[in-house]
């Protein structure tokens, strides 16, 4: 019997039970209240704090009304410009207590330039917290006790942060990766010597080149890198799939983009039936995970020093680039209805307030707490009125895959002038012949059928729909060019203003297009 097996095992068993009871008795909206109360105590006596009032806040009747009457909403430069540049230049007690010593660097996929955001000493906790819960769901899955002796594979930015002189910044996933518990350490690949890298390409060799000496049971990591490192692999030691190299690979974690366009260029890589589990971290802390086995969405985590509101993601509440309009509709958990979809905003143990952070979702069980990510507030298309949403955009292209029988890695869609009306440009990324007429009409008749906006607008206001068909690793080196390859970074599903320019600009350059 594998000794440490049974042990790891055991510990993961003896974990969930009281987790498993903590929930059932779990009301959430009052978690959520008391969340609130704490990181509004903590951080009262800090500069902002004391600017909001937070002490008034602790003892008033309504704390989660006089918070939203007290502190404003705001987005990544109202946050930066008034605060957290101060704890930048080395300032205590700015938005959170003591000093930040990281700072995650984050363009999400909406943004050119990078995003400085705090990762204090208590938000490294909570996601290290929350992270032993995911893992300790593996137990529901009833593995083989061997399968917990397995190493987890972590693809994800380097752990050799830049110095600033008051603080080190880097990838998110670099920062954890290298405050990781040092039990963990035994199983964690690529190991401290590989994630230290900075340059992609370098690592995606060392790892390929190591790979038959590793014994990976799990890996996590941002869908198309993976998928990029697994064909190398592949490739390299001229096998039929993955397990032939790695027997006891069970479980792929995935993040930050919806994984169904993705999953049927992986299920090729696999000779053994996967599991597919999905998590939510995001640069400003670790919001939920996929739970149960059977689950279609994830567990929102409501005690572990987030609190979080809900923005209706509608017209009244956000204008046709996606920002948030002045005194839009803020609802608390109580409020929130299932199946309709919200922008998120988040005041958490790190110093961020009543922030954006850009994401939206939509509740599907609501007494669970489970939730889907439907996109993000500026990654959607509404030129006209057509109310195109990232869901729509992954259901054409999931559909278009299963009837056409090829695999999408990548694609992009953008709204454009057309004459004195608008139309659509569809960018697909394939390895697979595919005829664009065809696809053209197929997507066409797939978003008719998911939204009625948009079926009405085609027959007034959008004069076409355009669709390019580009090898996959187009889209990968217009990463490389803006030196976002590999880690967590993801190509834009929506591309808008100065980005279409540059993009196509690109690809007329590389010959892709004319």
């Amino acid at each position: 019997m594998p000794l440490l097996g049974s042990i790891i095992k055991s510990a993961y068993a003896i974990r969930n039970k009281p987790l498993e009871k903590k929930l059932v008795k779990l009301n959430p909206a009052e978690e959520q209240r008391k969340q609130l109360k704490k990181l509004l105590r903590k951080a009262q006596f800090t500069a902002f704090g004391e600017h909001y009032k937070f002490s008034e806040i602790i003892v008033s009747k309504n704390l989660e009304s006089n918070f939203r009457e007290s502190v404003p909403v705001h987005d990544y430069k109202t946050m930066y410009k008034r605060w957290w540049y101060r704890a930048l230049n080395g300032e205590t007690y700015v938005a959170w207590p003591g000093k930040v010593k990281y700072f995650a660097l984050s363009s999400g996929t909406s943004e050119a330039s990078s995003k400085y955001i705090p990762v204090t000493t208590d938000m490294l906790y909570g996601i290290r917290k929350a992270s032993i819960r995911q893992l300790v769901t593996m137990v529901k899955y009833d593995f083989p006790l061997e399968f917990f002796e397995k190493s987890i594979l972590m693809i994800g930015g380097s752990t050799h942060l830049q110095y600033n002189g008051n603080y080190y910044e880097g990838d998110l996933s670099g920062i954890t990766a290298g405050n990781l518990p040092f039990w963990f350490q035994h199983f964690y690949k690529p190991g401290k010597r590989i994630s230290r890298s900075a340059d992609w390409s370098n690592k995606l060799e060392d790892m390929v080149r190591m790979a038959p000496s590793w014994d990976i049971g799990v890996i996590v990591g941002v869908p198309a890198w993976v998928q990029i490192l697994l064909e190398k692999i592949i490739e390299r030691y001229d096998v039929k799939s993955i397990h032939d190299i790695w027997p006891n690979l069970s479980v792929y974690v995935h993040s930050g983009v919806s994984f169904k366009p993705y999953l049927r260029s992986f299920e090729r890589l696999f000779a053994k039936p996967m599991i597919y589990n999905e998590s939510y971290l995001a640069s400003e802390g670790y919001i939920a995970y996929q739970n149960k086995p059977d689950s279609t969405g994830m567990e929102m985590i409501m005690d572990n020093g987030v609190y979080y509101e809900y923005v209706p993601f509608n017209d009244d509440n956000f204008d046709e680039d996606g920002k948030l309009r002045e005194n839009p509709l803020v609802l608390t958990f109580d409020s929130v209805q299932e199946n309709k979809e919200y922008a998120l905003l988040l005041s958490s143990n790190a110093g961020a307030w009543r922030y954006l952070i850009g994401d939206t979702i939509k509740f599907i069980n609501k007494k669970e707490c489970e939730i889907l990510i439907t996109g993000r507030t500026k990654h959607f298309i509404s030129i006209c009125g057509e109310h195109l949403s990232q869901e729509n955009m992954n259901r054409a292209i999931e559909l278009l895959e299963e009837d056409l029988n090829i695999e999408i890695k990548e694609f992009t869609v953008m709204g454009i002038r057309h004459g004195s009306l608008f139309a659509h440009r569809w960018y697909i990324g394939t390895d697979n012949p595919v005829d664009a007429g065809v696809a053209k009409a197929r997507i066409d008749e797939y978003l008719k059928n998911l939204n009625d906006d948009y079926r009405v607008e085609r027959l007034e206001a959008i004069k076409d729909v355009y669709v390019e068909v580009l090898p996959a690793r187009a889209f990968y080196e217009y990463m490389k060019t803006k030196g976002r390859e590999g880690s967590a970074n993801k190509f834009p599903r929506v591309l808008k203003n100065s980005r279409i320019d540059d993009w196509e600009n690109f690809l007329r350059e590389r010959k892709y297009i004319s």
